[in-house]
């Protein structure tokens, strides 16, 4: 979402807010802000009756379970709180984020604010306008989210030749063309002349990707559910050529913080059958195990084996909405993500 959006979702958002208001509250905008681990898209200053508070804002055009789920990730790491800003929160997202103690506001006038002796909660109001379905960028559908998961796990990727992007992300040579494209008139990639390009705003990027992933990829990587004797995969290593571990079980080995529940496994559809010939897996909708198509060229130098990437790992994390899973995401985000993601 461009800077201007943002700026203009902000601004009618607080100004419905206000007129909603039982008191008298004013409201300064001030400038992005970084902190030591986040970024957040504005600093919001809120005075009423001599007081002040200070709210981290962070601007959607739409929420999605995702994005629910990365608020609840990053609220507590900031000193202000934290407050969602949208376009349109319908009333059973208000719901789930007033249940999760996340503020949030919208441009129709819907509302969670819990800043005593301020509270509101408002959910079912709509926008004037009807609520039209907001348009995925190609960047983000299935090819680009390829190719951002490459830039994002090969620092420098972005500045190779097409053919060399194409190679290590799978994507055919004519789409990375359109993708660096868009992703330049999002503001991803900077054009740097005789320099060559650089990926800029890796956190918002990385955001968007872990956000979309759940929605617009992963469903399509689907091999199958399967079923396996209890504890197989415990002492389980694999050839990373030919399968990785995802998810919870390679959360539990990077961080030996987690029970796993859910078996992720990522291989090919080539490798599909010999893997559950020699892990004896059986079909099963209802199974532990979930076997996704591998995306990617293997496997990323990221320096463990058998483990999909870190970043990957906490989009599937999320993905699951648990809480523990969550608690665990935040770990190998500190562990293994953020360095990756820092602007230089």
């Amino acid at each position: 979402m461009e800077r201007i959006k943002e700026n203009e979702i902000l601004d009618l958002a607080l100004e419905v807010l206000k007129k909603n208001l039982p008191i008298q509250v004013e409201f300064d905008v001030l400038e992005q802000v970084h902190t030591a681990r986040h970024r957040a898209d504005f600093l919001l200053r809120m005075a009423t009756d001599g007081k002040e508070k200070r709210y981290y804002v962070e601007v959607k055009a739409n929420i999605t379970k995702t994005d629910k789920l990365l608020a609840m990730v990053r609220k507590g790491e900031f000193e202000h709180p934290f407050l969602l800003v949208a376009k349109y929160i319908n009333a059973q997202m208000a719901e789930q984020l007033k249940q999760d103690g996340i503020e949030f506001i919208d441009t129709a006038g819907n509302a969670f604010i819990n800043q005593p002796p301020l509270y509101i909660f408002v959910k079912g109001n709509r926008p004037e306008d009807i609520v039209k379905h907001i348009t995925v960028k190609r960047a983000f559908k299935p090819a680009g989210l390829r190719t951002i998961y490459g830039f994002l796990c090969n620092p420098g990727l972005e500045n190779k030749t097409y053919r060399e992007i194409a190679g290590v992300t799978g994507v055919a040579l004519g789409t990375v063309d359109w993708i660096m494209k868009e992703l330049k008139e999002l503001g991803y990639l900077l054009d740097m002349g005789k320099r060559g390009n650089r990926l800029v705003q890796k956190e918002k990027l990385f955001e968007r990707w872990v956000t979309a992933y759940p929605e617009q990829l992963r469903p399509k990587l689907t091999l199958g559910r399967f079923r396996g004797e209890a504890g197989w995969w415990r002492e389980k290593n694999f050839d990373a050529v030919k399968a990785q571990w995802g998810g919870e079980v390679a959360a539990a080995k990077l961080t030996q913080y987690l029970q796993p529940q859910i078996i992720t496994i990522y291989t090919t559809p080539q490798q599909l059958d010999q893997l559950l010939i020699e892990n004896r897996l059986k079909r099963d909708q209802m199974g532990e195990v979930e076997i996704l198509k591998r995306f990617w060229k293997p496997a990323e130098p990221w320096g463990c084996k058998d483990v999909v990437h870190p970043i990957l790992i906490y989009a599937d994390l999320l993905a699951t909405g648990n809480e523990r899973n969550i608690e665990t995401a935040k770990i190998i985000y500190e562990k293994h993500i953020i360095r990756l993601i820092r602007e230089d």
